[in-house]
């Protein structure tokens, strides 16, 4: 019986003094001891454990039982006294084994574990491992990093649950996990804080650093990528709580200021392997960028903020936490970036970002993140929300910044729709600079110039698929339009006049030539589409297209005769807005003669 090999090996070691324990003694307990566990004698056993005359036996050998003790905790149900019986032993062993024998045991336990089981393992040792730290002595902060780093470690590859049913039903219990992990770090915190004043103790300066790792890891996993926003129908959301545990620990530790305004300054640390180097430094400005998230856009923590910085120099700092933001594609981290930019933002007056900001790499680099937010996310309302804060974001600086953006975006954007935009702007404020009592030098005269220059004009002359730049070109024709129409030749505030035959030579020739060759060689296909459907006696049969270098989805004739009349139709679109500029031009013109004969 199991239980009798056990006692035969307790009386046998029980005359033994500790120094002459051998390893055949340590592998019959844990066999002797893993027997009784497994044929249902926890009870038994626990008495064993719980037996003073036992004491020095088990803190010895106690360690080994760990393995089979989790095994069986998880096989009984949980109103099974055996189960009870287990967790009590599992109590018990904490308190009576060697600390640095059962912490490696435990640890081995947790790296062991896999699948749905690492959220129950974890929850089920965290607490005889706080126990067990909290008796060592040697080495204690790099075992409380150890044993943090290897929780982490484990929990990473979990799915963080994102939608309000996942964050309800928490299937793998990592949303209980992750805050159950938070307390178990706080009595390190406590100590931590308490010896602040005197932190020339290396000890607590080093578990200060372990602390700040584990804090770390935790705003890059899972609270990059988790659904923080508050949810109707859950009264504490688990991860917004954690969210708050960890911005405390990082205020407790002294490092919030550190990270959001000194983080790029800061050393990193030394890796001989550059590729290592390089990952450590992306994950590092992830966490961060997170950490602005946290306090910017969910405001925890800021009750400890010091408002004394201006809303520029906050959107200075952020710039890099954005950028790193909206670098990912997740629709979680992606809208994150989004929040972060346009808490920033709204911060700030209109026309009070100088322009001197642009000179800082992020505030260009930014913005063209955003473009390709706007022009390739698959996500509707990011890619919305984004035009709006580019908007926004154009609206914040002064005239000069406002002149340099435009000059970026449209040299850098590669996307018709972006440069029709952003050209939209340029005639906005055109209209406020000729319409407003003061002089705006940038968007009149020789300033104005230098963006028409790239405004109007064809990019690869009478050769430019029209089609494809079919917004860009109707936003550059409604430019000249307005400047026409709003400018006299007498005036020339805006100095279009002056430039008419520049325009004339790199625009509107150029695109009289390309709508020509356009508007033939689509007529010639629809001519030929309508040949081929008469020769095959139907329109059912199916074909493939090409627009602008893609192929399209197989189409029948009658769909591509629908595209081709389509792409007619703009052409013509943009033939009468044409027509109408250079109408509007020569009766100018011809004004100005007659006032001269």
């Amino acid at each position: 019986m199991a239980v009798d090999e056990l006692q035969a090996i307790i009386q046998r070691c029980q005359i033994l003094e500790e120094a002459d324990f051998k390893g055949e003694d340590f592998n019959l307990f844990q066999v002797a001891g893993q027997k009784c566990l497994e044929d249902g004698y926890a009870a038994q056993l626990l008495e064993v454990i719980q037996n003073e005359k036992n004491k020095v036996i088990i803190k010895n050998m106690g360690w080994n039982l760990i393995s089979p003790l989790v095994r069986c905790i998880f096989m009984y149900k949980q109103e099974d006294d055996k189960r009870e019986h287990c967790l009590k032993i599992l109590d018990q062993l904490a308190q009576l084994c060697n600390p640095k024998e059962l912490f490696l045991g435990l640890l081995e336990q947790i790296e062991q574990t896999s699948g749905e089981q690492v959220c129950q393992t974890v929850m089920l040792l965290l607490q005889p491992l706080q126990t067990v730290l909290l008796k060592l002595h040697n080495k204690k902060a790099y075992s409380v990093g150890l044993s943090l780093a290897m929780i982490m470690n484990q929990l990473t590859p979990l799915p963080v649950p994102y939608t309000k049913q996942q964050i309800q039903e928490d299937k793998l219990g990592l949303c209980q996990c992750c805050n159950a992990v938070v307390d178990f770090a706080k009595p390190f915190v406590n100590k931590v804080v308490k010896n602040m004043e005197k932190s020339s103790e290396y000890n607590d300066m080093e578990l200060k650093e372990e602390l700040l790792k584990f804090c770390m890891k935790s705003l890059k996993y899972p609270l990059l990528t988790a659904q923080l926003e508050q949810l109707e129908g859950i009264e504490e959301h688990p991860f917004r709580h954690f969210a708050t545990e960890i911005m405390d620990i990082l205020w407790d530790i002294g490092e919030v200021i550190p990270l959001v305004f000194l983080h790029n300054k800061g050393k990193s640390p030394h890796w001989e392997n550059q590729e290592f180097a390089d990952i450590e430094r992306k994950n590092s400005a992830e966490s961060v960028a997170c950490l602005s998230y946290l306090m910017f856009v969910q405001h925890f923590g800021i009750d400890h903020f010091p408002m004394v910085f201006s809303p520029s120099y906050l959107l200075q700092c952020n710039m890099t936490h954005i950028e790193v933001l909206l670098t990912r594609t997740e629709e979680s981290v992606l809208s994150k970036g989004l929040d972060l930019f346009e808490s920033c933002l709204l911060r700030m007056e209109d026309n009070s970002l100088l322009h001197q900001y642009l000179e800082f790499r992020d505030f260009l680099s930014v913005p063209q993140d955003l473009v390709k937010v706007m022009t390739l996310c698959p996500i509707e309302h990011l890619r919305k929300k984004s035009l709006n804060i580019l908007q926004l974001f154009i609206d914040k600086f002064d005239a000069e910044g406002k002149h340099t953006l435009f000059r970026c975006l449209l040299k850098t954007s590669n996307h018709a729709g972006v440069e029709g935009y952003i050209i939209k702007n340029i005639k906005d404020q055109i209209h406020l600079s000729v319409t407003k009592a003061c002089d705006n030098i940038w968007f009149t005269g020789h300033h104005l110039m230098s963006l028409l220059d790239l405004v109007l004009l064809l990019p690869e002359g009478a050769e430019t698929d029209l089609l494809q730049n079919s917004d860009r070109i109707m936003a550059s024709l409604n430019l000249l339009r307005y400047l026409v129409i709003k400018d006299s030749e007498s005036d020339n505030q805006t100095g279009v006049w002056t430039t008419l035959a520049k325009i004339e030579e790199n625009f509107l020739k150029p695109l009289h030539v390309g709508l020509n060759m356009s508007k033939a060689h689509y007529e010639a296909e629809i001519k030929n589409k309508k040949e081929n459907r008469r020769e095959a006696h139907g329109s059912n049969k199916v074909c493939s297209v090409t627009v602008s270098g893609e192929k399209m989805p197989a189409m029948t004739t009658e769909m591509q005769l629908q595209v081709l009349h389509s792409a007619l139709f703009t052409f013509d679109l943009i033939e009468s807005v044409l027509a109408r500029v250079e109408e509007l031009i020569e009766a100018k013109v011809k004004t100005v003669m007659d006032e001269n004969s």
